[in-house]
């Protein structure tokens, strides 16, 4: 339990700085070539950003934690591209079909939340670390 706690909190850090810096300077160019999209600063919902961030970093754990089977940061690195794969990909790009906005935008968010998402299984793996050695002997 205090794994799956510390993995919770480790993963809401990264998303949390991950996010910001996809949003606010790399992708920022973007958002403001396509400004008639979204909304002004001031009337975004930080608050409901947040909250999604935390239920999204709370899941992310308590999955990993149940199928994690001990075997190291490539188990991580799978798991991060698995969940792009299921989340990420359909995201950027079903919005790209369903809104105007440039191939760029779609492309930056399936890159970026690759990344995230890899780099949180990664986190994820290092906090719940490698199986135990057996040091048991046989006794004879």
């Amino acid at each position: 339990m205090k794994k799956l706690w510390i993995g919770f909190i480790a993963v809401f850090v990264w998303v949390f700085i991950a996010e910001y810096i996809l949003n606010m300077y790399i992708m920022m160019p973007v958002y403001q070539a396509t400004s008639s999209l979204w909304r002004m600063p001031e009337e975004m919902k930080t608050g409901v950003i947040f909250i999604v961030q935390l239920i999204y970093a709370f899941f992310l754990t308590l999955i990993f934690s149940k199928g994690y089977t001990h075997k190291g940061v490539l188990e991580g690195i799978r798991y991060g591209f698995y969940v792009s794969m299921i989340a990420v990909l359909p995201g950027a790009y079903m919005t790209y079909a369903t809104m105007p906005v440039p191939y760029s935008l779609a492309l930056g968010w399936f890159l970026g939340g690759l990344l995230e998402l890899i780099v949180a299984g990664v986190i994820l793996a290092l906090v719940f670390g490698k199986k135990p050695a057996d040091t048991t002997s046989p006794v004879g």
